[in-house]
């Protein structure tokens, strides 16, 4: 396979810094990690954030290890059928961990392991999703970040009161009861999400909500920051972009040149873009020319984050960067099954603890996310939904050969049999 184009940083760069040149990325939003440097001048009318505003909580600490645990899984599972890809695996891990307060038994046991969870018990985990969601929206006023979440519940079907209290209380959510055969439905449902996401997210929902979807439980992120510092849209220019089958496109490169925090070794080169007042940065590793995109995005777990985004420098460097827009769509469930989050998907899942109906199980975790990056800063939002259907009757699709009988059904007389083996054309 034919490597991506990745410049060597000695030759390519002015002196006494460094040039990068990032023609195949991965790029993550973070929070600064301890060890991480900062930037040493602040940008004009913002504050830099050197900490956070309070202690962290054991059950936080874990709690965010169990989201960057899960991200890096779930990064895993979804590389493998992606060319592009754009996820939020904060969003999925708080619409899940809703959904784990209705869930029971091996079912609830899954989940937990699937998000990261350990041994945590319920109440810690949900108290530390509510304390996270406060961290992160209030952290750094030059950044928007909304997080919301919601239950949507077809009308009449029964609830228990538990499960609505743990997600009215922990995760914030808003919960409505929706007459699911009503076309305005779907339009309600995604209303809120295109509200929540400031209109990049649409139609999480279908226009026509399936007869067994018996509740939707949905979360919403939208992200907006300005870069620290920002790319000059006069130095953007086009520039070609070499793909890993050796073909290259035009894409507008942007151009950067300070001191920025900046590491490398012999699997990718990385540097850390900060927005705002530094809380929060999207970090950049491009892969030597020996490692492709996948084999790097597939090579990197939680625990080797931690060193990363710890191990950053200070350094005088160039940074090339492409402008783009793009939105993403994915089914989660294989990516979740191949994690160990088997039963929830088939007639094994126990939701017991979600309605007293029976026979409950989830359908779909769908992610819908968009995100646009350019010279002033970036844009992202998604939004996550988890589908909770009842079993229904027997399905039966005549669709092949088979067999019929018209009979009296009093003395049990057979008047015909017959056999459709290939039907006339209607």
């Amino acid at each position: 396979m034919t490597r991506l184009d990745f410049p060597d940083p000695t030759r390519c760069a002015p002196a006494g810094g460094r040039r990068l040149l990032f023609t195949g990325l991965v790029t993550l939003l973070s929070l600064p990690a301890a060890g991480c440097g900062l930037l040493p001048t602040d940008p004009p009318g913002v504050d830099e954030i050197t900490s956070l505003p309070r202690a962290l909580s054991a059950a936080e600490v874990e709690v965010i290890g169990a989201s960057n645990h899960f991200a890096f899984g779930l990064l895993a599972q979804a590389n493998r059928a992606s060319e592009n890809l754009f996820l939020s695996p904060l969003s999925a891990s708080m619409a899940l961990g809703m959904t784990m307060n209705g869930a029971a038994g091996e079912t609830w046991n899954q989940m937990r392991g699937v998000l990261g969870f350990g041994g945590l018990a319920e109440e810690e985990i949900n108290a530390a999703y509510g304390s996270l969601l406060e961290l992160l929206v209030d952290l750094d006023p030059s950044v928007e970040t909304a997080i919301g979440n919601s239950v949507w519940t077809r009308q009449g079907f029964p609830v228990h009161a538990d499960f609505l209290a743990a997600v009215r209380e922990s995760f914030g959510a808003e919960v409505a009861e929706l007459d699911f055969a009503s076309p305005a439905a779907a339009g309600r449902i995604n209303g809120w999400v295109d509200a929540a996401t400031n209109g990049r997210i649409e139609d999480i929902v279908p226009t026509v909500i399936p007869a067994d979807v018996v509740m939707y439980l949905i979360n919403a992120i939208y992200f907006k920051a300005p870069w620290t510092f920002r790319f000059d849209p006069s130095g953007t220019h086009t520039e070609p972009f070499h793909l890993d089958d050796g073909s290259t496109r035009s894409v507008p490169l942007m151009n950067l040149r300070r001191e920025l925090p900046y590491q490398e070794n012999d699997r990718f080169q990385a540097v850390d873009l900060p927005y705002g007042g530094s809380a929060f940065s999207m970090t950049v590793l491009l892969p030597r020319q020996d490692w492709s995109v996948d084999d790097l995005a597939t090579s990197i777990d939680a625990m080797q984050w931690q060193d990363i985004a710890g191990s950053f420098r200070e350094t005088d460097l160039e940074v090339f960067l492409p402008r783009f827009r793009m939105s993403y769509e994915r089914k989660l469930n294989d990516d979740l099954a191949a994690l160990g989050m088997v039963d929830a998907f088939d007639h094994r899942a126990d939701l017991t603890r979600l309605s007293p109906v029976g026979g409950l199980w989830i359908s779909s975790v769908k992610q819908k996310s968009w995100v646009d990056v350019n010279e002033e800063g970036t844009e992202a939002a998604a939004a996550t939904a988890v589908t909770v259907v009842e079993s229904a009757g027997p399905v039966v699709r005549a669709d092949r050969p088979f067999l019929f009988f018209i009979r009296e059904r009093l003395s049990g007389t057979i008047l015909f049999v017959g056999k459709v083996a290939s039907p006339p054309a209607g």
